[in-house]
Formats: structure tokens, sequence, C-alpha cells
């Protein structure tokens, strides 16, 4: 009794082997002295009177020679430098070839060319939300290659248009997994930890495309941006946020210069300051080191206390 949990047609994943080939050098010195027998074999009848015993036994021999010659001449392939060719037999793959040259094997066995040369894509523009809800434009550049032309060749329909809709998916899952940015330094994000996000992206495409045979040597974004529609107010948003944290810098900065110029004039004895006038020379001192604008000098002629 089949068990209705799996399914009748489970796909076997398909392995890279090495094809049966030989040099194809060898078989076109035969196929040329084929050529040349032939041909010397219609120039000698020609030449001479033959009965028709003989015109029988002639165009049998050179019938026969004439279709190894051709079936010769069918075997030959040309496999070029970070090329590889699929062998198959009736269907059946036997094996990939990766021998650069003129290759050879026989005429009955179908060959298939696919290119393991390194590819460099550009995606293009997707909107995704990331953790925050947020929409961004994302953006990749990926490098990849075929490293098994048998998954590549027979266990996706379109390895080259299966690639394009992993990149796709994977850009979405990364985008979503973090935010685009964090005011706070606090988390990893997609704008702050290139590196780190451009490696999972490359471990999460490398997982993707395994099952096509394919690995992926680089990877990183190209684009990286808030959607239109909320670029405005992110962008107000990072303007307050840093004007916050340059104000926060300032004051910190004018407190110290202040706690220094009190401490000094306390220590070499230069002025009595009651807590007022301390409240008052605080006060002025704030203003000058905070402001934005150039202070005016006020000249008091009188006392303090009038």
């Amino acid at each position: 009794m089949t068990d209705p949990a799996k399914p009748h047609n489970q796909m076997t994943s398909s392995h890279e082997k090495t094809a049966w080939s030989t040099s194809g050098y060898l078989m076109l010195l035969l196929f040329l002295a084929l050529l040349a027998f032939n041909v010397w074999r219609i120039l000698s009848l020609a030449a001479s009177n033959p009965d028709d015993r003989s015109v029988l036994m002639f165009l049998t021999g050179t019938g026969l020679s004439i279709l190894v010659t051709v079936l010769i001449l069918s075997g030959f392939y040309m496999i070029q430098p970070n090329q590889a060719a699929a062998i198959t037999l009736f269907g059946s793959y036997r094996g990939s070839d990766r021998n650069t040259g003129l290759r050879w094997v026989w005429p009955w066995m179908g060959k298939t060319k696919i290119s393991v040369r390194a590819n460099n894509l550009i995606s293009d523009k997707i909107k995704v939300n990331d953790l925050r809800g947020n929409p961004i434009e994302m953006a990749a550049q990926v490098v990849w290659r075929v490293v098994d032309t048998a998954q590549a060749l027979y266990d996706v329909d379109d390895y080259k248009a299966f690639v394009m809709v992993q990149i796709e998916a994977a850009v979405r899952t990364i985008g979503s997994r973090y935010p685009y940015d964090d005011f706070a330094h606090a988390e990893i994000t997609l704008r702050g930890n290139h590196d780190q996000v451009g490696a999972e992206l490359r471990n999460e495409l490398i997982a993707r495309l395994s099952l096509a045979g394919i690995t992926v040597d680089e990877c990183g974004f190209t684009h990286l941006a808030y959607a239109q529609e909320i670029a405005g107010a992110m962008l107000r948003r990072q303007q307050a946020e840093a004007v916050v944290a340059a104000r926060k810098t300032l004051v910190e900065g004018a407190v110290g210069m202040v706690e220094m110029a009190l401490s000094l004039l306390s220590e070499k004895n230069v002025v009595e300051l009651d807590d007022e006038r301390r409240a008052a020379m605080v006060s002025n001192l704030m203003v000058v080191l905070c402001g934005e604008r150039d202070t005016q000098p006020v000249v008091n002629a009188g006392s303090l206390y009038q």
C-alpha cells in the first residue's frame, strides 16, 4: 500500500560525472584518410573500364566507406575554455566533457554545450518592506557560475531564468529581515552593515541556487534607498536626529567648559562669586557657547544687585 504523504513522481537530483570522449585530432586524421581514399577510388573507377560486377563491388565498398566518413564527421565538436559539453545517449545522461579543443564521441551521442564562465548580473530595483514595515527599494549585483552542468541542464527548466527569480526572492528575504536604518546604532541594519548583510545574502543565494548546480562568488547591493512615498519624511527625520545629536554634543562641551572656567576662577582667586553671580556667569557662558549667532557684549556700569 502506497503512502499518500509521498509523491508518486519524486524528482531525482542529477550530478555531474566525466563522460568518455577522445581527441578530435586523431579522428580528424582518420577522416581525412578515408576522404582521400574515397576520392582515389572514384578517380580510379573513372580512369578504368570496369564490368558490371566491378561496378557493383565498387559501389558497395565506396558506399560503406562514405557512410563511415559521414559518421566520423558527425562525431566532432569543439569546446572553448571554461565551457563544457553534456553527453547523452538516447535521452540518458552519460557525463560531461570539460576538455578543451577538438573532441570526438560516437555520432549517436547527443552533445549539449554549456558555459561555466562567471556571469555578472545586476537585478532590477524591487520594492521591499524592511523589518519595521518601511517600504524600501533594493537592487543587487551577483557574480555566479555553473559548477554542476548536469544539475543546471536537467534539474531546472531554464537555469538562467531560475537565477533571476531566486535573486529577487533572496533580496526580498534579506530586506525583510533587517531594518533599513537604526538611529540608535543598536541593531544590524541594511545601510550600516553592508559586509555582514552582503555575506548573508550570498549564503542565501548559494542555498537557493544549489538545486541548479550554481554557486555565487560575490554579491552586494547596488541600490538601497527609502521608497519615494516616504523618502521625504525619512529625510526630515534623519535631519532632526542629526540636529538633536549635534545639540547634545554642543551642550555637553559647553557644560564642561563652564565647569573648567568656574574651577579656574576659584583656584586662582580671580574673583569671589556668590550663588547669584555664579548663576549669571553660567547663564552668560552657556548663551555664548551654545548660541548659533555671534553674541554682542553688554557693559554693565552698575552693580549686579541694583
